[in-house]
């Protein structure tokens, strides 16, 4: 027991030694580390004011090297592209110099100049972003002496610092108001203009038509007009707020944080702030680039919608629902899909974000707040800290604490939006790169540049011609007449590049009226297009007038949306009509030509708005359609199946007036009943040729009937020929 005794002492006397040791080894290194801390301190206030100095030549010269940059990149964008066989698509929305080029372009649609209305308030908006600026410092300010009065227990301090609180109140808060109304004012001036601009673009020359039926690049223009261009807008509103407000909140408070704290512990706040914000933007997901193929997707199941509603009809007549219920659906998941992604990709992203931008920032500046602070109890600066009053010295540390720290965290809140806005900077380079490819494929259909999807035997043959020249990328000549349509060697030509006549040629003169006819596909209707401008001319020769003095008339005649009245005088206004010289009695007339009189009674007056497209029937379209070409008595007139709903007694009726008015037909239809009302025939074998001649409707009608008992005649004898062998074989 006693040998036991004595080695518990002898431990306890070992580990006494050990801790005693590490102790005056501890102490002996706080002490040299306090020492060490304390030289600098002096060596710093030795040279404070050239330390300054570098550091403020430091932040110059990065400042210059970042606007160096920046010049360089705006010069390049100018540049033309050296690879001139680089024609592919680009990978998505880049914050790249196509992004300053797309942006470039369309402020300056929204933005007209300088003297515009969009760009006063602009600088409106400028100044009450100065305005709240300021007056968040001066919050930040007198909310430190409101503290520092309550520490320091002076009541009238604190009640005065109250009510000067709630003075500023009233201009904060006007501030913010004013500042969300002028820019939601703005964003609706945006909208406004870069809308008439794409309308200016699109509801010209036939392009509305063209994009969608000679061009693949664009799909659904109407949800890019619609949607994509109202996004833009607002997201080009609200971006020049998200960053011109925290950099300009970010400059102020640094100029304040700087005379507070000292430009060395600022400029290492910046250094912190900078490694963060680079690795910020190494690991940030390519947002534009996800906000673009969204947009896309969005506008693939849109269209599927509106494919579904346009043909309605035909899907449930062929009970197609579940066909049309699987493409929208592949559409919808395929959506779903990319979204979710991006929700996958946010969740890591918004996560780091967070945790920089709110804690790591705010350690950094509650650190350097305390430091000036804890500087206090170096050895240098106890002694002028003992010569003030305690109770002055805890108030000013209170107020200057609070005043920088509210400093601070303005300052990387205006950081942290300035990180956020980054990704609505992509988002934009996601609506700015939809809207700018829309204006591009505006521009290159109105100079007559289509790319279209070769397939089918068009593809084959353009494979196989090698490097002769495509016959859609040729253009004819169209001559504006006085008043004959002359075809000369015109190739008829789809868009897809499939020729259907490699040569036409045909010459119609005023009171020639043309009948055209000829199987399905041979080409009738794609020489209408021609004629009407909505197709280009592929080669040769067109002679016509104006398209004023053309007018087209389809079997399903379109009914726009209006009254009564404006379905007959399309595409003319009520102040048209009446320049014109025509009143209410004369449409009432042309009414009663097409058989129609009773229809004004029927529906409700001439200034009744219906959906005419559902109120009507297709008899009662067709009229309509008629008495439409007799209010505008155009020189010619394509018919086109015009009056396969009506009888043959009104459709002579129509036909009559026609002739009579002036108005030179040119008709397809396969009715014999039409034939007398044309002089002229076109006539297509379906096999690449035509023939163009005159047109005797009494001799083709006997012709035709001759025909007709002929191939009865056969028929019977092929009938009786069979029951000959018939017979034979039983009678053998």
């Amino acid at each position: 027991m006693v040998a036991a005794v004595n080695a518990d002492l002898f431990v306890s006397a070992v580990v006494d030694r050990i801790q005693d040791v590490l102790y005056k080894r501890v102490h002996n290194f706080k002490r040299q580390q306090l020492e060490v801390l304390t030289r600098a301190v002096v060596l710093y206030a030795r040279h404070q004011k050239a330390v300054q100095r570098s550091i403020i030549a430091l932040v110059c010269v990065g400042l210059i090297d970042r606007l160096r940059r920046v010049v360089k990149l705006a010069k390049s964008k100018r540049q033309p592209n050296k690879d001139a066989n680089d024609t592919g698509p680009r990978r998505g929305a880049q914050l790249d110099k196509q992004f300053f080029e797309n942006m470039r372009r369309l402020v300056a649609i929204v933005i007209p100049g300088l003297l515009s209305k969009e760009f006063g308030m602009l600088v409106a908006h400028t100044v009450l972003l100065v305005v709240r600026t300021f007056l968040s410092v001066a919050v930040a300010a007198l909310d430190g002496q409101i503290v520092s009065s309550l520490v320091r227990l002076r009541g009238r301090e604190f009640l005065l610092g109250i009510a000067k609180w709630m003075g500023m109140a009233v201009p904060a808060t006007l501030t913010n108001s004013l500042l969300g109304y002028v820019q939601t004012t703005l964003a609706i001036r945006f909208r406004q203009n870069l809308t008439e601009h794409v309308h200016t673009k699109y509801l010209a020359n036939n392009t509305y038509y063209s994009v969608g039926n000679l061009d693949d690049r664009i799909k659904n223009a109407d949800q890019l007009i619609a949607v994509d261009v109202a996004k833009f807008a607002n997201s080009l509103a609200e971006i020049y707020s998200n960053l011109a407000k925290p950099t300009l909140d970010a400059f102020v408070y640094n100029v304040q944080l700087a005379r507070s704290l000292g430009v060395e512990s600022l400029f290492g706040i910046m250094v912190i702030i900078q490694m963060s914000m680079g690795m910020l933007r190494v690991l940030a997901p390519p947002f534009g680039q996800l906000v673009a193929q969204e947009q896309r997707l969005e506008g693939d199941f849109y269209f599927a919608h509106s494919r579904l509603i346009e043909h309605a009809e035909e899907i449930a007549l062929y009970r197609g629902h579940e066909a049309e219920k699987r493409t929208i659906t592949r559409r919808y998941m395929r959506l779903v899909r990319h979204v979710n992604r991006i929700f996958r990709l946010n969740v890591f992203y918004g996560m780091l974000e967070d945790f920089i931008v709110k804690y790591f920032w705010g350690a950094a500046g509650l650190v350097a707040c305390a430091a000036p602070v804890f500087a206090e109890r170096l050895p240098g600066a106890q002694k002028a800290v003992a010569v003030l009053q305690g109770e002055n010295i805890l108030g000013d540390r209170t107020r200057d604490f609070i005043t920088n720290r509210r400093l601070l965290l303005s300052g990387s809140d205006a950081l942290g939006r300035m990180m956020y806005s980054y990704r609505e900077i992509v988002e934009l380079a996601g609506y700015a790169e939809r809207v700018t490819d829309l204006l591009t494929v505006l521009d290159d259909v109105s100079a007559g540049n289509f790319v279209k999807t070769r397939v089918g035997k068009s593809a084959e043959k353009s494979l196989e011609s090698g490097d002769k020249p495509d016959i859609i990328a040729q253009r004819g000549q169209v001559v504006e007449s006085t008043d004959d349509v002359e075809f000369i060697d015109v190739p008829i030509v789809s868009p897809n590049g499939d020729v259907l006549v490699k040569q036409l040629s045909f010459h119609v003169k005023p009171g020639r009226h043309l009948l055209i006819v000829g199987p399905n596909g041979c080409g009738k209707s794609s020489m209408f297009r021609i004629l009407g401008g909505l197709w280009p001319v592929y080669g040769g020769t067109l002679r016509k007038p104006s398209m004023s003095q053309i007018f087209y008339i389809p079997q399903r005649p379109y009914l726009p949306i209006g009254t009564l009245r404006d379905q007959i005088i399309y595409p003319d206004t009520a102040e048209d009509m009446e320049r014109k010289g025509v009143s209410d009695a004369s449409l009432q007339a042309i009414l009663g030509v097409v058989q129609l009189g009773s229809v004004v009674e029927r529906e409700g007056g001439w200034d009744a708005v219906k959906p005419w497209r559902d109120a009507l029937s297709g008899g009662d379209k067709q009229r309509i359609a008629m008495a439409r070409l007799f209010y505008h008595r155009p020189q010619y007139a394509i018919m086109d199946e015009c009056t396969s709903a009506v009888s043959m007694d009104v459709e002579k009726i129509m036909y009559t007036h026609a002739t009579q008015l002036g108005i030179t037909l040119l008709t397809v239809s396969h009715r014999q009943s039409l034939w007398q009302y044309h002089n002229w025939i076109l006539q297509y074998d379906g096999q690449g040729g035509y023939m163009f001649s005159e047109l005797d409707p009494e001799r083709r009608i006997a012709l035709m009937e001759e025909k007709q008992e002929i191939e009865q005649e056969l028929s019977l004898i092929r009938d009786m020929e069979a029951r000959l062998n018939e017979l034979e074989a039983q009678v053998l």
